[in-house]
């Protein structure tokens, strides 16, 4: 029972210790890797001759919107 209560306190400080910055960016980082490997994808589709700039373009496009969103939420003042 005291380890328990021990590890909700040492949580506990940790989350209050956290800078506001800090916090968004472990939101958004999983965010910027996910569009980060939509664009590689759509780079290897390319080479298809005709349907892959389609494929690309459409996940660039992907990767532009989850970057933008991810921008806002690095914006919001904790």
């Amino acid at each position: 029972m005291k380890l328990h209560v021990l590890k909700l306190a040492v949580v506990a400080g940790l989350a209050f210790s956290l800078s506001g910055c800090f916090l968004t960016k472990i939101v958004t980082m999983p965010m910027r890797v996910v569009g980060s490997t939509l664009s590689t994808v759509g780079a290897v589709t390319s080479v298809v001759p005709g349907v892959g700039n389609k494929i690309d373009a459409t996940l660039e496009k992907g990767d532009a919107a989850i970057d933008e969103a991810a921008d806002t939420v690095d914006k919001v003042p904790l």
